[in-house]
């Protein structure tokens, strides 16, 4: 579905390029893993999920800068291979339209707002979490895991 007034920022290339790299050079944070179940491993980078029999890197991240109270590093998956990164902006990604968290952050980095979308329209709850004019970005999540998935900026 097209969106209005916001954008989907994915993973950028160089910190997925960044990942292959250091799994090949045995980084002992960077795991390479076979996908045996569906939707267990949502690429970063370019936002579906890996198939079954596909590889992965997991590796830690931080989408919030540290030195800041909400700053935390958690686990992510890109795909080992390369992979096209999400180019549709201006669509909310169709694999992740139920069990995400979305957190609404202000300029220095805080949380100012949160709302679980399980179900529900996701670009109608990032509208109202834009409605206030503090919000800087939303950075949408695992529900279950907490784990970043992507960001969302205004358009």
């Amino acid at each position: 579905m097209k969106t209005s007034g916001f954008r989907i920022i994915p993973l950028a290339t160089e910190i997925a390029d960044a990942a292959r790299r250091e799994v090949n050079m045995g980084a002992a944070d960077h795991a390479l893993i076979t996908v045996d179940t569906p939707q267990s491993s949502p690429c970063r980078h370019c936002l579906r999920w890996a198939q079954p029999g596909e590889r992965v890197i997991l590796f830690p991240y931080s989408a919030i800068p540290s030195g800041h109270p909400y700053s935390e590093t958690g686990p992510i998956f890109v795909h080992a291979n390369e992979c096209p990164r999400y180019s549709a902006t201006n669509e909310y990604p169709a694999d992740f339209r139920e069990g995400r968290v979305f957190r609404a952050y202000d300029s220095n980095y805080n949380i100012i707002d949160a709302e679980i979308v399980n179900g529900s329209e996701p670009e109608a709850v990032i509208r109202t979490l834009f409605q206030n004019p503090n919000t800087a970005f939303v950075d949408v999540r695992s529900v279950t895991r907490g784990c970043f998935t992507f960001r969302v900026q205004p358009a």
